[in-house]
């Protein structure tokens, strides 16, 4: 090895965008993770997978801070942030949706999106219009356009079908400006084409941007992901590439044989 080959070796690598180590959340008797490590690098798209009951939102809910671990430590950007309450979240770069959809069902498109942006910034509402609203309505209805909802800008959340509240959803995430986007089952209950747009939204999103993604449909997880962790009762059972979890008879015997509870 050459000096320059072994100084090069020597330098410190980037610190992750997600980093989770060791960590396990009970739940009275039930123990939902089990010393799960985690590492997703600055850019990456991951996949978690696994039957209902593996752990996957509890994980989500652990990185998220909705959930505090019984044990383990949760780094984003670098900073330890395991006690650190869901609401300190955003500052960090990171933004999420629910399994059940959360948005402001009275509202318009544009009002939801123009809210999403100011859990970031942790601005107070005012009835005095400044030139920081107007340009934070200019990114709602940009953002609306990306999420193609720009038809139904004024359109109640009531009045949208259950694909359109999808979209928004993710919007929403996007709106905020994130570096690190997590996605809860976001294909649940979508028709196959509105599927297809989903896969297409998510394939044009920033290179740049982190997106760690549940889902049950695998077939869009894993034409999303370029990497995929499986997981079942609570830790993480497998680890590949797209075309490597495809093959993997251990997940084709969990997803065959096991159900239950998410």
């Amino acid at each position: 090895m050459t000096t320059e080959e072994s100084t090069t070796s020597l330098q410190p690598t980037a610190p992750p965008a997600v980093e989770l180590h060791s960590i396990s959340v009970a739940f009275g008797g039930l123990l939902a993770l089990d010393g799960v490590d985690l590492r997703v690098e600055h850019g990456e798209r991951l996949a978690v997978l696994g039957p209902n009951g593996a752990g996957k939102t509890t994980l989500f809910n652990v990185i998220a801070g909705d959930v505090r671990p019984s044990a383990g430590t949760v780094t984003v950007n670098a900073r330890d942030c395991t006690r650190s309450p869901s609401r300190l979240r955003p500052s960090l770069g990171v933004s999420r949706t629910y399994q059940k959809t959360r948005l402001f069902s009275g509202l318009s498109v544009e009002d939801n999106l123009y809210l999403a942006q100011t859990g970031k910034q942790r601005r107070h509402l005012s009835m005095r219009r400044t030139g920081r609203d107007d340009e934070l309505a200019a990114t709602a209805r940009s953002v609306a356009e990306l999420v193609w909802l720009a038809g139904h800008i004024e359109t109640k959340v009531n009045d949208l079908s259950h694909g359109e509240r999808r979209q928004l959803e993710i919007g929403m995430a996007i709106a905020s400006d994130p570096g690190i986007m997590l996605l809860d089952e976001p294909a649940s209950g979508l028709s196959r084409g509105e599927r297809e747009r989903l896969v297409e939204l998510l394939h044009a999103l920033a290179p740049e941007m982190t997106l760690l993604l549940i889902e049950h449909d695998m077939d869009v997880a894993l034409r999303v992901a370029e990497r995929v962790v499986v997981m079942a009762d609570g830790v993480m059972v497998a680890a590949g590439t797209p075309a490597e979890i495809r093959e993997n008879r251990l997940v084709h015997a969990i997803y065959l044989g096991r159900g239950g509870e998410s």
